[in-house]
């Protein structure tokens, strides 16, 4: 077992990421990927929360956009996110990982309410947790889940698996020539208003003293390395 830089940790993948090289619905090679990406980290000893958007299937700020309530389509947009942690589960555990599902929303007969102390006792015995359902609010994002739920069950990290290897000044695809950050304050991502995560997300990490990794969770073995210590896309500490 290799030394870790971080034990525990809490993982923040996107709908999209799920999405693979679609931009709707689940792609099974991806979450398999994924999986086995995970399996990996565990097998090192690391202790890991997750945290799932649900875009690829249900865009709840798209919705609203459009007109439809936006408490309702926040509400739609959580249970896509269920979709995605039970696909993930289910994965998962075919890769042998032990999984539990918590939901902010109580729907006992698909997952687990989430309670706190709950979740800290599953990661204590090996289990991945996900959690779904967002904060259990509407107006809030799955950024924002992410960093609470990381601190909420004493995360050392939040990492934040994307398409790109790190944050920039600005969209990489449009533009190559814009510069890639190895690391930046969380007082500069609110001032420049760079896409890490969302400004309530990025409060709580910093009140918390919570860093963030961005980094690109398609390259093979690049969540073990991060784990490791290695320089791995960009930190917001």
């Amino acid at each position: 077992m290799s030394e870790l830089r971080y034990r525990r940790v809490l993982l923040k993948v996107s709908g999209e990421i799920l999405a693979g090289a679609k931009t709707e619905g689940l792609n099974f090679g991806k979450l398999k990927s994924l999986s086995k990406e995970i399996a990996l980290v565990k097998q090192h000893g690391a202790e890991l929360g997750l945290v799932v958007g649900g875009g690829n299937i249900f865009r709840g700020q798209h919705a609203s956009e459009a007109g439809m309530d936006r408490v309702s389509a926040d509400y739609m947009g959580m249970l896509a996110t269920v979709i995605n942690a039970l696909a993930l589960q289910n994965v998962l555990e075919s890769e042998g990982v032990q999984t539990r599902v918590l939901t902010a929303i109580k729907m006992e007969q698909l997952a687990e309410p989430y309670i706190r102390r709950r979740a800290i006792r599953h990661i204590e015995k090996g289990r991945v947790v996900i959690f779904a359902g967002g904060t259990g609010n509407p107006y809030f994002t799955t950024d924002t889940a992410a960093a609470l739920r990381a601190i909420e069950i004493e995360a050392e990290a939040v990492l934040k698996g994307t398409k790109v290897d790190g944050v920039y000044e600005g969209d990489p695809v449009a533009n190559a020539n814009f510069k890639k950050f190895e690391s930046l304050g969380y007082i500069d991502v609110l001032n420049r208003g760079l896409r890490v995560m969302d400004a309530t997300a990025v409060s709580l990490c910093m009140e918390n003293s919570l860093p963030i990794h961005v980094f690109n969770i398609n390259v093979e073995h690049n969540l073990l390395r991060l784990l490791r210590g290695e320089q791995v896309g960009t930190i917001v500490s």
